[in-house]
């Protein structure tokens, strides 16, 4: 098999027919051997339906559904892993993404590359400065802190070399920062633009709350890709820190009651504010220590985010 393109989706009923269709025409003049892996993450909307209908008519179709929603990061972890191509392309179900820029991501990997992104440089035309500088600013935020220069971390339309596609663990909101990952493994990564289509049918995804989501699991994917073998040196720094602005802090209080004579027992909002520090700091430590050992229990266990319910 020389190319795998995998679909994750969920609920996207009508977008699946034309999507099917237009694979088939670009992949059908790209003459080379394919398959369509569709992956429904626990569609509720007859999905499922409408795959059994394009199953039954192209045998290049295999469909995985999942057993319950599980996020667009465990169906495209389960589409990698299951994908059986030497080539690896990841396309959004609900049609943004046009499967005639394919052809051109295969071109930039036969160049040597590892992993090819898409841009999406239409994407922001004629919109909202309130949507799009937003944009900009979470791509380069990204950028600047993972080290990997990208102008669309967003955009699903990428293609892997089948080794990489089957090294990455994806889990959580990562779907997102995989090219940051990919560089961690020393993957060569290129970006190329691609065109942009509102979706033809159903509702977007997206919300307010994955912002959040998202700053979080960067952070994440900082602390693992720089800090997760030497997390001393994070840690480390911050109880250096803490340790002596307190023992400098400490001193001065001592000072005022020796010398100056002034009392340290009337002083409840200095005790609040070295309090909410030190629980702050224990937080994101544990939040951190817990995604090392979340990581590490998925890569030792080979244990994947996904249940396969039925394959067909």
């Amino acid at each position: 098999m020389e190319l795998s393109i995998v679909v994750p989706l969920y609920n996207e009923r009508d977008n699946l027919s034309p999507l099917h269709e237009e694979l088939v025409r670009v992949l059908g003049a790209a003459g080379a051997s394919y398959e369509m892996l569709f992956v429904d993450d626990g569609s509720t909307d007859g999905s499922a339906e409408v795959l059994r209908a394009i199953k039954a008519g192209d045998e290049h179709v295999r469909v995985l559904r999942l057993a319950r929603n599980s996020g667009q990061t465990a169906a495209l972890a389960c589409g990698l892993r299951e994908a059986a191509g030497d080539v690896v392309v990841a396309i959004d179900g609900d049609g943004e993404n046009d499967p005639a820029d394919i052809p051109r991501l295969l071109a930039k990997l036969a160049e040597g590359y590892d992993l090819v992104s898409g841009w999406r440089t239409g994407r922001w035309a004629g919109a909202r400065l309130s949507r799009r500088l937003p944009s900009i600013a979470a791509n380069r935020l990204i950028s600047w802190m993972t080290g990997v220069r990208l102008h669309d971390y967003g955009c699903t339309l990428k293609a892997y070399r089948r080794d990489l596609a089957h090294r990455l663990m994806l889990y959580g909101e990562m779907h997102r920062f995989v090219p940051a990952i990919a560089a961690e493994q020393g993957a060569r990564i290129a970006e190329v633009e691609v065109g942009f289509r509102p979706r033809r049918a159903g509702k977007s995804k997206y919300g307010p709350g994955r912002i959040v989501r998202t700053l979080l699991d960067l952070l994440t994917v900082k602390f693992l890709s720089g800090y997760s073998t030497r997390p001393i040196q994070v840690f480390g720094a911050i109880g250096l820190v803490l340790g002596l602005i307190g023992a400098v802090w400490t001193a001065i209080l001592v000072f005022e009651k020796i010398a100056l004579g002034r009392p340290l027992h009337d002083r409840p909002a200095l005790l609040l504010a070295i309090l909410m520090v030190i629980v702050g700091v224990q937080f994101i430590s544990i939040g951190l220590l817990g995604e090392m050992l979340a990581r590490t229990y998925h890569e030792s266990q080979d244990k994947p985010v996904y249940v396969i319910k039925e394959e067909f």
